[in-house]
């Protein structure tokens, strides 16, 4: 996940509109399956790890993150969840790579690499930003290399030797908003000191009125392989 955000955000992430609507979507897609030992990939705070914790039958999160300082152990729900800068081979069923990929130069040996440290049939869920067309400051602050269309994201999948299994975009009912948004600096090429993130604490009655318009999407969530701000992939090694 992105740590940026994160230090934009501190406490207030997990009422946050986005980061409370993204994490009942990633909930949504991996389903009523017991998970019981997660993987989760560049981690940051384990916001992701920690929300299937308290929210699942999991039992335990491994959190890697090349940022973290030094290995360190820690609970959630009384659960443990450990924070490593590295790891070897270890025995998961569900790992996560949630706003990854579009971080590092080489996804496919990104995700190869972390396919050859798990055991066949183990489940991952990813994540990353949609639509190259959307590129902004906001990608340049998070220190992007790119965005993705869903055809994109499953052609590197599947070049990583994973099998695709599911793949939808989200975010689409406030797509709309953010293309204006985003679109619109460009076009009146609004002068910026340095790049920013377009995330921010909002007031509660916009934060409430973005959730409700995110959470309408969840029934259809499944389906939708139009349009959103976020890919979401299902695949299996």
């Amino acid at each position: 996940m992105d740590v940026k955000e994160v230090d934009i955000l501190g406490e207030t992430i997990s009422t946050h509109w986005y980061y409370h609507s993204k994490a009942r979507a990633m909930a949504k897609l991996l389903g009523d399956r017991r998970i019981k030992r997660i993987l989760d990939i560049g981690a940051g705070s384990g916001f992701f790890s920690r929300y299937l914790l308290s929210k699942s039958n999991a039992a335990e999160a491994w959190c890697v993150d090349i940022g973290y300082k030094k290995d360190s152990d820690s609970s959630e729900a009384k659960k443990p969840i450990h924070f490593r800068k590295s790891i070897d081979f270890i025995d998961v069923d569900t790992v996560l790579l949630m706003d990854v990929l579009e971080h590092v130069n080489d996804d496919v040996y990104l995700l190869k690499e972390y396919k050859n440290k798990v055991p066949h049939g183990t489940r991952f869920l990813i994540s990353v930003p949609a639509f190259q067309f959307i590129w902004s400051e906001h990608d340049i602050f998070l220190e992007h290399k790119r965005r993705y269309k869903l055809t994109d994201i499953e052609h590197v999948i599947e070049h990583a030797g994973l099998r695709v299994t599911h793949g939808v975009y989200y975010f689409g009912s406030v797509f709309p908003i953010a293309v204006t948004t985003r679109l619109s600096k460009e076009i009146f090429k609004q002068k910026i000191k340095s790049p920013q993130s377009q995330l921010k604490k909002h007031n509660p009655i916009v934060n409430t009125f973005l959730k409700f318009l995110c959470k309408m999407e969840l029934p259809l969530l499944k389906y939708n392989r139009l349009v959103g701000l976020t890919v979401f992939c299902l695949a299996e090694a």
